[in-house]
């Protein structure tokens, strides 16, 4: 009885622990704990749990204005570090995809934080994620797109004068006629909930915590 209380003590130990290396954006810290919780016999998609919930909560506090972008962009990375060695523990037959999302910064955007970290997210939330980087064309998205048979495109804007490039995306999805195949959600410090309506995109996320839930929604539908 008391072994057992032991190592539920140290199983919890460890999870607080890699908590805090996520909340303190310990990379190497993080990499440690996370091999050390795999070692004690914790399964990757617990830990992942943990992890998920501990970005949404840097999320929640961003959007609230706690945390600056560069706190929810080193918590991204230190995630990042951890989905690494976690991803390729878990057992195919319970990964279970919730979808097949394509997700890039669009042409003429160089920046790539909050595309960063929206990606990790729904990785962490059970998507597949097909990260085509930053400054990608319209054709990039599409071509990726159908090669895995998405169910989502996100594309992201960082910048005031990239913006139109989010129409652009659109209207060339459209002109090859396969816009009804395709749910769309922007997003990007400049973009609008009225301009993804207004350039015809299905929905619009104000953050990473937020593009997670739209984009569950957009597959239910």
């Amino acid at each position: 009885m008391n072994e057992g209380v032991k190592i539920l003590s140290s199983k919890e130990e460890i999870l607080t622990k890699i908590r805090e290396d996520l909340f303190n954006y310990d990379a190497e810290g993080i990499k440690v704990d996370v091999e050390k919780a795999l070692n004690m016999g914790l399964s990757a998609l617990e830990i992942i749990d943990v992890l998920s919930d501990c970005m949404r909560e840097i999320g929640d506090k961003f959007a609230r204005l706690e945390l600056f972008l560069t706190d929810l962009m080193m918590a991204g990375d230190t995630m990042k570090v951890a989905l690494e060695i976690l991803l390729p523990k878990i057992p195919k037959e319970k990964a279970v995809s919730k979808g097949k999302i394509v997700i890039g910064t669009i042409k003429g955007d160089i920046h790539d934080i909050g595309k960063n970290i929206v990606s990790a997210m729904l990785t962490a939330s059970g998507f597949e994620v097909y990260d085509i980087g930053k400054d990608a064309p319209p054709s990039k998205f599409l071509e990726e797109a159908e090669k895995v048979k998405a169910d989502v495109i996100g594309a992201s804007a960082l910048m005031t004068t990239t913006m139109p490039a989010l129409k652009d995306l659109i209207d060339y999805i459209n002109a090859k006629g396969l816009r009804s195949k395709y749910k769309i959600i922007v997003g990007g410090g400049p973009v609008t909930k009225e301009y993804a309506e207004e350039i015809g995109a299905d929905a619009y996320a104000e953050n990473a915590v937020e593009a997670v839930k739209v984009i569950e929604n957009l597959i239910k539908k």
